[in-house]
């Protein structure tokens, strides 16, 4: 897993739109399109893949089915994150058990542990398996916000190999990569819109909501900020802006759901509370997909 770096779709879970049942084939033919599109790591069953409205068997069942379908060709991340320790857990021994490469494991939401709660939280989780875990502090989601100091601390706990950084701030950003720098802990973007510029800085890649429509040109974009090309890098950047931005408008996954079933990928399925996008955005996501070439005019 020391290798793992460069563009990790947060895969969605495709759905069927009148039952909202789970779209198995259409979920297949994502991870095919995904292997054939050169994304270096999916991601199943993470924060874009709507785990807090599956069922636990789905949940086990998601991460299960891509690992079969991937067959060993590119890492998967399990999303096993929770905001009971036991539950997160269980759905770590679950993903090693069926052979993912490594897990997501997101700061408990709602109930705002303090920073040594975190720690305790995550290191529980790291004693009770094998499995390579990938700490996700997604302050803006979760509404608890696991501090530089904190992320440190957990580096040093075996099993715990990196951090998706979700902040969008840089400036912390590039406070990490310093203080772990004589580490080999991985640390990769969890925000496209600034994800350029902390792979530039020595981040590892991108755990990506964009590369679920532009799985190669993300791929290509990482790749280049990790070899040192600036101009290339930024040149697919801005060329995506409009899209990383877009896929915001609503809550993820609201548009990037919307925007696969507009690329004929996926049907309209998506689970309440969340709602499929609203009718006065649809042009906006689809003007930015056009714009970045990913859907005709």
């Amino acid at each position: 897993m020391t290798e793992l770096k460069g563009s990790l779709v947060a895969l969605v879970t495709p759905m069927r739109a009148d039952t909202q049942a789970i779209d198995w084939p259409a979920l297949d033919a994502l991870v095919d399109f995904h292997l054939a599109e050169g994304t270096d790591a999916i991601v199943a069953a993470g924060t874009t893949g709507e785990p807090s409205t599956l069922s636990f068997s789905e949940h086990f069942d998601v991460i299960s089915r891509v690992v079969e379908r991937v067959q060993g060709k590119i890492p998967v991340i399990a999303g096993t994150g929770a905001n009971s320790t036991q539950e997160a857990i269980e759905l770590t021994r679950h993903a090693q058990k069926v052979g993912a490469s490594a897990c997501l494991s997101v700061t408990p939401y709602y109930n705002k542990p303090t920073q040594e709660g975190l720690y305790q939280h995550f290191k529980a989780i790291a004693q009770a398996s094998d499995l390579p875990i990938i700490l996700y502090n997604v302050p803006g989601r979760t509404s608890v916000d696991m501090l530089n100091e904190t992320v440190e601390r957990l580096s040093c706990v075996e099993n715990i190999i990196g951090l998706k950084d979700a902040t969008g701030d840089l400036e912390r950003g590039k406070e990490l990569i310093t203080r772990l720098a004589d580490s080999d802990f991985l640390l990769f973007s969890g925000d496209d819109a600034t994800a350029v510029d902390f792979i530039l800085m020595g981040g590892r890649g991108n755990i990506s909501v964009t590369a679920n429509v532009a799985p190669r040109q993300m791929h290509e974009l990482c790749h280049a900020a990790l070899q040192g090309d600036t101009q290339k890098a930024h040149q697919i950047n801005t060329r995506l802006m409009p899209v990383h931005n877009r896929l915001f408008v609503e809550s993820n996954p609201i548009p990037v759901k919307w925007a696969l079933h507009a690329m004929g990928k996926i049907d309209l399925g998506i689970r309440l509370p969340l709602t499929p996008l609203s009718e006065k955005y649809r042009p906006t996501v689809q003007e930015a997909l056009q714009m970045a070439g990913l859907l005709a005019g």
